[in-house]
């Protein structure tokens, strides 16, 4: 991970309410303190444009937008993040952290909103140029737990008055729709093993912590802290 070499691309994914926030700060934190330049950032947003479809694409009050839809605004906004964040960072040697990324797309659209893995497959070759994460974590967690904690996340954020924006459209979907998200997240862990690695999310944050630190440990090579 020296700075002379292309930087390292690692994705988080899984259901909301697994906990993906805060394990990215804690991650970004240890590998900050072994020396590394780590840049943490999101999907769908992660630019000025990418903020502004974000909200489009999970504010409750947008109804009506059609699966199809939803999955173009997905890669609009992504195809601006590789350009503007992605693709500059790692040609600078850093290290990029990212909340989301086509896999998500995949499992919410693919498989939740039964487009199917092709369609998403294929956009992601013409619009991200099939750009692939070096390494990816799945936060994998009970379907019920992780969408009832999300859903009380998002409705504290609603009433604190902070300025915080509406995102509870997905956390509207049943749990049926959120097993076939877990479903196909899992599908793509089983057919790319060698860049997906399953975490089990249910622990503390820290227990959690400790096995996504081992993982990205074991995968790269870390200078000790200094």
């Amino acid at each position: 991970m020296s700075p002379s070499h292309r930087g390292k691309f690692i994705t988080f994914e899984g259901l909301d309410g697994t906990g993906k926030s805060t394990q990215i700060e804690k991650l970004a934190k240890a590998l900050r303190e072994r020396g590394l330049s780590v840049v943490v950032t999101r999907e769908p947003g992660g630019t000025a444009t990418g903020e502004k479809i974000r909200h489009v694409i999970l504010d409750s009050g947008t109804t009506g937008l059609s699966p199809m839809a939803e999955m173009a605004l997905m890669f609009a906004s992504r195809a601006q993040h590789i350009r503007e964040v992605i693709s500059p960072a790692m040609a600078e040697g850093k290290l990029v952290l990212c909340d989301r990324f086509t896999d998500s797309t995949e499992a919410y659209q693919g498989a939740g909103r039964k487009l199917g893995s092709e369609a998403v497959l294929e956009l992601h070759r013409i619009l991200c140029n099939d750009l692939q994460p070096d390494f990816t974590i799945l936060m994998d967690s009970d379907v019920a737990r992780s969408v009832e904690r999300a859903r009380r996340r998002n409705q504290a954020s609603a009433k604190n008055g902070r300025g915080q924006k509406d995102e509870n459209r997905f956390e509207q979907e049943n749990r049926t729709f959120f097993g076939r998200v877990r479903n196909g997240y899992l599908a793509i862990a089983r057919r790319e093993p060698e860049r997906v690695t399953v975490i089990d999310a249910r622990g503390t944050p820290s227990q959690t912590h400790g096995k996504i630190l081992d993982a990205v440990l074991r995968r790269f090579r870390v200078p000790k802290p200094h």
